[in-house]
């Protein structure tokens, strides 16, 4: 349950080898809403493009969703004379529900989208996809915000994309530094298991996907890029801004009760563990000590620092039981993430109960302490105070990691779910888009996060060389 892969984890990435196969490597998805005018000749620019520089096969699919204008005809018309062209049709709008749509029924292992207005250079396209062909990587994102990027757009659109992004690192602690530069890949089988914990359907569909694959520990490479703002974009920001804000506090709360089952997207540690043995990276017992005593030691800081403010105002006695409580709920929070590894929101009420009980241990030690030292003088320094109890928090330390190991979060080596180990040759996988058409809406739009089906994660790669085609292909 804690260190093992659940049944639904990702297996090791690999790198995708060039050779005999009729699968695409990459399937480009271009969302498109009443672009008649520009898509042409963005499909035929980027075709000009992968053609020429791209060295696996390669496909382009026009999303379009929900057109009221030519633009049906258009991508129709591309889909007649290109082969490796393809056009849906989807009778909603939204963006991020193209995108899931399409992504979900596409086969090729790699899969991208980027705009029809091509506002990104076309040469950060290989490097955005080879960390995810070499299985370097889980997603990659090409970044305006990078030190290395080249951008021209105006003062307002700066403005709000850099606050935009500064909120996402002060409210979801994002990491990654462009959440909405419409250029982004991700690898197929990441998708499969990430798309359907991803709610949104519209612009912050992007930013939803992103956290939630950091979260789990997924791996996103950043591409700085080249950037030139399109003046005629329909984008309407007041309403993607606020529909983002909405977005944001959704995901947060979500992440705060712990009601994502973010552990469905674990990746094995290196290139395969299940190969070789892992050296010098604790596990077991020795592993919960590391972690144990890094919290420890933070909460240890926690605690002194409350004791210390809140006997400015009060007795001893009560700065201490004080300052003892809120450290301890925060301890055992931390310990059971960190320490022991327990995800979601089970029995984080009966854990937090457990360990309210380590904490009366822990508090009668203490106080004790106190007592003695009170009885001992009358009036005692406050450094005196402290030295003491720095020693019985340290006592109270070593039975509270027995305790925490043994009887609040022990190693239920029964459980199941905690022991299944991903095949290293895995069968072949049932899809879950096998079923519907992408034309249809995907059948996650409006699922809750605990009541969704799932497919298998686990799918193999086919390698192919640049000239191959689909054999089901009759063009």
């Amino acid at each position: 349950m804690r260190t093992e892969p659940s049944p639904g984890s990702l297996p090791a990435r690999e790198h995708l080898p060039a050779g005999n196969a009729g699968t695409p490597v990459l399937d480009v998805v271009i969302p498109v809403y009443n672009e008649e005018k520009d898509l042409q000749p963005c499909v035929r620019r980027l075709h000009e493009h992968l053609a020429r520089t791209f060295p696996y096969a390669f496909r382009i699919t026009i999303a379009d969703n929900a057109s009221t204008d030519a633009t049906p005809l258009v991508a129709a018309r591309l889909e007649a004379e290109i082969g490796e062209v393809r056009s849906f049709r989807l009778e909603q709008k939204g963006r991020g529900r193209a995108l899931r749509t399409v992504w979900s029924a596409s086969e090729a292992p790699v899969l991208a989208y980027m705009d029809v207005d091509l506002s990104t250079d076309l040469n950060a396209l290989l490097p955005l996809v080879a960390p995810l062909i070499s299985g370097h990587s889980d997603l990659a994102i090409g970044s305006r915000l990078a030190r290395s990027s080249r951008v021209v757009r105006g003062a307002k659109r700066e403005f709000i994309s850099r606050t935009y992004n500064l909120i996402l690192r002060g409210s979801l602690q994002a990491r990654f530094s462009d959440a909405q530069c419409g250029f982004k890949a991700i690898r197929r089988e990441v998708a499969h298991v990430l798309l359907p914990l991803v709610e949104d359907t519209g612009w912050f569909f992007d930013t939803e996907m992103l956290v939630l694959a950091e979260r789990a520990g997924l791996r996103i490479h950043e591409v700085p890029v080249d950037w030139v703002d399109d003046p005629d974009s329909t984008v309407h920001l007041v309403k993607t801004a606020t529909d983002d804000l909405l977005g944001v506090w959704r995901v947060g709360r979500a992440l705060a009760t712990g009601s994502l089952p973010l552990d469905r997207l674990a990746r094995p540690f290196g290139d395969d563990p299940r190969d070789r043995e892992l050296t010098g990276v604790p596990t077991g017992l020795a592993r919960q000590l590391v972690g144990f005593c890094v919290v420890g030691a933070l909460s240890t800081l926690f605690y002194l620092l409350l004791y210390s403010g809140f006997r400015t105002f009060t007795g001893s006695q009560f700065a201490n039981a004080l300052a003892l409580l809120v450290s301890a709920v925060a301890n055992t929070a931390a310990n059971r993430r960190l320490t022991f590894g327990v995800r979601g929101s089970e029995r984080a009420m009966q854990h937090q109960a457990q360990g309210l009980v380590v904490f009366g241990i822990g508090l009668a030690l203490t106080s004790g302490s106190l007592a003695a030292l009170n009885a001992a003088t009358t009036d005692p320094a406050h450094s005196t105070e402290l030295a003491v109890l720095i020693a019985a928090n340290l006592a109270a330390t070593v039975l509270r990691f027995l305790l925490f190991r043994a009887w609040v979060f022990p190693d239920r080596g029964d459980d199941s779910a905690s022991t299944v180990v991903a095949s290293h040759n895995p069968a072949p996988p049932v899809y879950a888009t096998a079923t519907h058409s992408p034309y249809d809406s995907s059948p996650y739009d409006n699922a809750p996060y605990d009541n969704r089906t799932w497919g298998d994660a686990t799918m193999q790669m086919q390698p192919v060389r640049p000239n191959d085609h689909d054999p089901r292909d009759a063009r």
